[in-house]
Formats: C-alpha cells, sequence, structure tokens
C-alpha cells in the first residue's frame, strides 16, 4: 500500500513538473544556504582561532606603546618609552616563566647597490624563529654564536626582501648595507603569510619585508635612541625593547602569570605605554563567538527553508483545489481519509527530500565553487584582489559534518509541517460536494 502510494504521488507531481521543480528550488536553495553560510562562517573562525594558536596559547606577550604625546610634552624633544631591559630580567624572575623572548624592531632602508627596499629590522634571539612560525628557505636563521660575536654582523632576510634586493643572484655570503653598517646575509626564509591584528595593542604583522639581526648587534649598532629631524628642530624617541615574549610552563597558570606581569610592570611604568596580550584568553573568546556567529548563520539560513515550506504548502493547497473531483472518487470507491492524507504528505515529503538531497549535493560543492570563483577573480581583477583584505583572500570554507543531516532533517521537517493542513483540508472534503466540483 505505501509503495503504491509513493508511485501514485511521483506520478501527481510529475503531471506539473515546471511547478514541482520550482517548489523544490525552494527547499533547494535553503538546504544549501545552510551548508553554505556555516561552512564560511566555519572556515572564517577557523582561520582566526590558527592566528591566535600561532601566537601560542601558553604565551603570553607584552608589547611596548607610544603614549600619547600630551604625556610626554615635557620630556624635552626626548620620549623615552615602552619596556625595558630591566623589565626583561624581572619578568624573567616569575616563578612559572620559562622562556622569554627579547624583540627590538624599526623601520629602516635596506641597500644592495642601486637596489633600495624600505622594510621592518628586527633584532631578535634565535628562538624567534620558532615562535612566529618562521621557516628557513636558504642557509640558516641566528644563532648562539651570533648572539656573543658581534664584531661580525649577520643577517637574515625575509623571501620578499631577497627577491628584491637580488632578484638574479643568491644572497647567502652576499653584503647589504643597513643604515650606515655592512651585513653579510647568512640566510633567507620561507615566504610567511601576514598576520592580522588580534585585539589589545597587538597590531597585525607582516614579515614580507623583515631583515634580523641579532638584538646584541642591533643594541650596539644602532642603540636605543631614534632621532627625527623635522624643518624646526629634532625630536627623538628612547625605546629598548618593542616586544617581550613569556612561555609559561603549564596552560593552567598562563591567566596567574598574566595578571602577575601587569602588577610587576605596573610598579615602574606610570604612563600607559606597554600592553599585554594572552593568546589563551583570545582563543577562548574566539570559540564562543565561533558558536554564536555559527547560531546565527544557521538560524538566517533556516528562514530560507521556512520560505521554501511555505512554497509548498501554497503549491499543495492549489493541488488540493485542482483534484477536487479525485479526492471525491477516491472517497467514493472506498478511500478512507488517513488514506487521503497519507498521499498528500507522501507528495510533501518526496519534494522536500527531493530539495533536501539535491540542496546537499550543491552544499557540497561550496569549497570548489569558492576556489572557482577566486581563481577567476584574480585572474581578470587582480589589481582589486589585492586591495582585498587577506582573510577573504584565503580563507577556505569548511563543511562542517553535522550541517548536512541537520539541514536534510530539517528540510524534511518542513515539508511534512507545511504539508499536514493542506493533507487534513483535503481529507475532510465531503465526498458528494466533491463529486460535484467542476
Amino acid at each position: 500500500m505505501f509503495f503504491r502510494t509513493l508511485i501514485a504521488g511521483a506520478r501527481s507531481l510529475l503531471l506539473h513538473p515546471l511547478r514541482s521543480m520550482l517548489t523544490v528550488l525552494g527547499i533547494f536553495i535553503g538546504v544549501a544556504s545552510v551548508i553554505w553560510l556555516l561552512a564560511i562562517g566555519e572556515g572564517i573562525s577557523q582561520k582566526a582561532q590558527e592566528q591566535i594558536a600561532g601566537l601560542g596559547a601558553d604565551n603570553i606577550i607584552i608589547r611596548s606603546i607610544k603614549p600619547p604625546s600630551e604625556a610626554t610634552a615635557s620630556a624635552q624633544g626626548v620620549v623615552p618609552y615602552g619596556l625595558t631591559r630591566e623589565d626583561y630580567r624581572r619578568l624573567t624572575s616569575l616563578k612559572n616563566v620559562t622562556n622569554a623572548l627579547r624583540i627590538r624592531e624599526q623601520r629602516s632602508q635596506f641597500h644592495n647597490h642601486d637596489k633600495l627596499r624600505d622594510g621592518r629590522l628586527v633584532g631578535c634571539t634565535p628562538d624567534y624563529a620558532a615562535v612566529t612560525q618562521l621557516k628557513v628557505d636558504k642557509g640558516r636563521f641566528l644563532n648562539a654564536a651570533d648572539m656573543v660575536n658581534d664584531n661580525k654582523n649577520v643577517c637574515v632576510l625575509s623571501a620578499e626582501t631577497a627577491e628584491k634586493l637580488f632578484p638574479l643572484e643568491d644572497p647567502l655570503g652576499e653584503p647589504i648595507y643597513i643604515e650606515q653598517d655592512v651585513y653579510q646575509v647568512v640566510g633567507v626564509m620561507k615566504p610567511r603569510a601576514a598576520t592580522a591584528g588580534i585585539g589589545g595593542s597587538f597590531a597585525g604583522q607582516d614579515f614580507s619585508r623583515d631583515v634580523y639581526i641579532p638584538i646584541e648587534t642591533f643594541w650596539k649598532r644602532i642603540g636605543d635612541m631614534i632621532r627625527k629631524r623635522t624643518s624646526s628642530s629634532v625630536e627623538g624617541e628612547y625605546l629598548e625593547l618593542s616586544q617581550i615574549t613569556l612561555r609559561v610552563n603549564s596552560l593552567d597558570n598562563v591567566q596567574d602569570t598574566a595578571l602577575a606581569v601587569d602588577r610587576l610592570l605596573k610598579e615602574k611604568h606610570k604612563l600607559d605605554d606597554y600592553a599585554v596580550t594572552v593568546p589563551l584568553e583570545l582563543l577562548e573568546q574566539a570559540k564562543t563567538t565561533r558558536m554564536m556567529f555559527i547560531v546565527l548563520l544557521g538560524f538566517i539560513a533556516a528562514i530560507s527553508l521556512v520560505v521554501g515550506g511555505i512554497g509548498i504548502m501554497n503549491i499543495m493547497l492549489a493541488t488540493v483545489t485542482e483534484r477536487t473531483r479525485e479526492i471525491g472518487i477516491r472517497r467514493a470507491l472506498g478511500a478512507k481519509r488517513h488514506d487521503i492524507t497519507r498521499q498528500f504528505l507522501i507528495e510533501t515529503t518526496l519534494l522536500s527530500a527531493i530539495g533536501g538531497i539535491t540542496g546537499i549535493l550543491g552544499g557540497l560543492l561550496c569549497q570548489p565553487l569558492t576556489t572557482l570563483v577566486r581563481g577567476t577573480l584574480e585572474r581578470y581583477f587582480p589589481a582589486a584582489m589585492r586591495n582585498l583584505p587577506e582573510l577573504v583572500r584565503s580563507v577556505e570554507p569548511i563543511i562542517v559534518s553535522w550541517s548536512i543531516p541537520l539541514a536534510f532533517g530539517i528540510s524534511v521537517a518542513v515539508g511534512v509541517l507545511f504539508g499536514i493542513y493542506p493533507a487534513i483540508r483535503a481529507a475532510k472534503m465531503d465526498p458528494i460536494e466533491a463529486l460535484r466540483h467542476q
């Protein structure tokens, strides 16, 4: 009986193929929207979490911040601010700190004969590459011997800086000029994607223009004073350290250590010239935001399914009116009300199931279609694509596994729910009145 009713329902739908197809299209769009929106949301969330996790969940990052000019107005042209070597010594004495990374940064110009490039000069230690996830392409990164042998200036270039300064030759062993000093290139790093700004003072970092030198060499050759000459005067900034990254022995101790760091720094820093960033805390916030984001996108996509369900109900109500005489004949031949109800419910379930299956297939095309569209745009509109944020250009949709059964289940449930009223209306028709219908 069930299969005969199923076949009869399919035949009824095929009598009006265009109308049935348009009804299925509403469910298709709803199911595909659920899968697509959740996949895009998951991809964006995953990218953000990767950036935060790249900072190290067991790390605490302290950055120097230049205070407002009003706070340093009495400094007579020289602005001392930020972290100091004494801060580094005090912070490394905290009981839960297992390692500490010192960083000093400055905007500089790099020369190789007639080749010139503006970029970021980074004074650091050998641990810097591991902490920032930099990988060596040629040669080596800075080592412990470079930290003590400051008579020989060595440097490591980022991939794009090496390509700009040495477009036709191998940079290893070659000299470059930084400020007024000559440095020998001992390594070239692989390309590293820029990081987005992540809360507080931790601004996005672009590694493409970097040159890395030992921090001891930085202090000896360049020093802590940065002078800027204007038309009327010479202004100066005094900065010892741009950043200190602390590694904590356990994730359970990160929050307590961060509070201890803040208390310790407040004793010596009266101005707001530093900021503490805790990646673990940001990671937890990102996970919470992810759940809120997924719920919001899922709710928006579910609206499309409701609209599709309304379309099913509208079509089935019109079908009931068209098939009034058929219903009267079936009732006169002995069909009971539940038989009529079952037939119309099977037809609505067929519509929603077909829409759900095709919607799943359309949803699974999210990743390849995104790649295809992005590649096409990069080919025909390269300038516009370069101006887009890095997140937009690099994010990849990630299909959420539970979104597929969820979307299909909702589509079938919507079909049944919105098909109940037309089915009951058809079943309640008076057989005599139905037979009189023209």
